[in-house]
């Protein structure tokens, strides 16, 4: 399935979803922007739908923008090498949360717990959502633009 027809399937099941293409003239990766209400059911057909069939996510991470965060996940069809990257946009600075894809796709657990650790999203209903990389007694979000560690700080 080539881009404009993945683009064409999800604007039928995101309306609002917004798209942008990265890469080089020869590989072009689609780039699907949609809100955390949306992102289970994208998911899942995503991962289902037969003419889809993206069966492996390889790599979840975040980005803190100065107004919002952006859940980052890369995603490949085994079947048809194809991949896209979905992209979650998360107004909500101050307790950013969204649901875990972890039942879709099994590699997803350990990502979420590690941006759990060091970006302090909550993933809801995932299974055993606690610090990974951190001790339990750490103190904010390292990975964050707000955060603060007085020990470390070099001061020009």
């Amino acid at each position: 399935m080539d881009n404009e027809s993945l683009k064409t399937k999800i604007a039928q099941w995101v309306p609002n979803a917004e798209f942008e293409e990265t890469g080089t003239s020869k590989a072009q990766l689609l780039n699907v922007i949609i809100t955390p209400d949306k992102l289970l059911d994208v998911a899942y057909k995503l991962r289902n739908e037969e003419d889809m069939k993206f069966d492996f996510m390889f790599s979840l991470t975040c980005v803190d923008f100065p107004e919002h965060f952006m859940m980052v996940y890369h995603l490949r069809s085994t079947q048809t090498w194809n991949e896209v990257v979905l992209k979650v946009k998360m107004e909500d600075k101050e307790k950013p949360q969204v649901e875990t894809l972890c039942h879709i796709w099994r590699t997803a657990e350990y990502h979420e717990r590690e941006v759990y650790d060091l970006f302090g999203i909550v993933f809801k209903n995932h299974p055993d959502l606690r610090r990974i990389l951190l001790d339990e007694e750490w103190e904010g979000y390292p990975l964050r633009k707000d955060y603060v560690d007085p020990v470390n700080m070099i001061s020009l």
